[in-house]
């Protein structure tokens, strides 16, 4: 039977943090919590479990979290966020897997809980993520902050039953905050692949993601939620886009020879 090394990243998790570590106390051989020096009660509640609690500087989504998966002992991973846990199907799946793995790695669906409400639809369900994997053939990788597993060329994958309960914002202002942070981040990513802005990217993209998530993907049926998180979609897009604009703008004014 292998053994298995839970990782979460963490920064003022102290809302969430306690339903993550207790839905992974019979699934992980060892827990590994890398926080960003919360100053909340988030190391105090991790302190209380059986967990290995590192500090480090936020290196960035991707870089924090491949750096969580270098402090793991064992190789294979279950990894989730500070205000994610599993659901008890998830567990015993996860549990069936240890005398019976296959795959390289495994997606699970991610069941979002937004303002109290869980989305059924939209982008957001099944939102399906791979959090199980062998790390000795997986690297987090992606745009910050939207990281990703990704298995090496030629890796298999399965799907796990269950759910990865995640609770999301639970305000439209916490939302909201959180959208204009996102597309920072991703503007100045964007911004250092020399990814470009072109007016068009303004109305077109946008739209789309709005359009893809209320009618495609059926965000409409979950009320007015599912439109506030259909049109946060469209938003953010739009606001990574204009960010991106602006600084290759101010790029251009301080180095006008520069293209």
């Amino acid at each position: 039977m292998i053994k298995l090394s839970a990782v979460i990243i963490t920064f003022n998790e102290d809302r969430y943090i306690e339903e993550c570590l207790k839905s992974l106390i019979n699934v992980a051989d060892e827990i590994v919590v890398v926080d960003s020096f919360s100053t909340d009660k988030t190391k105090a509640i991790c302190t209380k479990y059986n967990v290995v609690f590192i500090e480090q500087e936020f290196l960035g989504y991707i870089e924090q979290k491949n750096f969580a998966l270098s402090q793991a002992s064992y190789d294979h991973i279950v990894s989730l966020d500070g205000d994610e846990s599993l659901s008890e199907t998830l567990q015993k799946s996860i549990i069936d897997l240890k005398s019976n793995w296959i795959f390289d790695g495994y997606y699970a669906n991610r069941f979002n809980n937004f303002c109290g409400q869980w989305i059924k639809h939209s982008d957001w369900y099944p939102n399906k993520k791979l959090r199980v994997f062998d790390k000795r053939k997986a690297q987090w990788k992606g745009i910050n902050p939207h990281d990703r597993i990704v298995i090496q060329s030629l890796g298999k994958t399965g799907h796990l039953k269950g759910d990865i309960l995640h609770l999301t914002y639970q305000s439209y202002s916490e939302f909201n905050l959180k959208m204009e942070s996102f597309s920072s981040i991703s503007a100045n990513a964007y911004f250092e692949l020399g990814k470009t802005a072109p007016f068009y990217k303004l109305i077109w993209n946008p739209s789309w993601a709005f359009f893809k998530a209320y009618v495609l993907r059926f965000g409409f049926l979950d009320g007015f939620n599912g439109f506030m998180i259909c049109y946060q979609t469209g938003h953010l897009t739009f606001l990574k886009y204009a960010k991106l604009r602006e600084l290759k703008k101010e790029k251009q004014h301080l180095f006008p020879k520069l293209k």
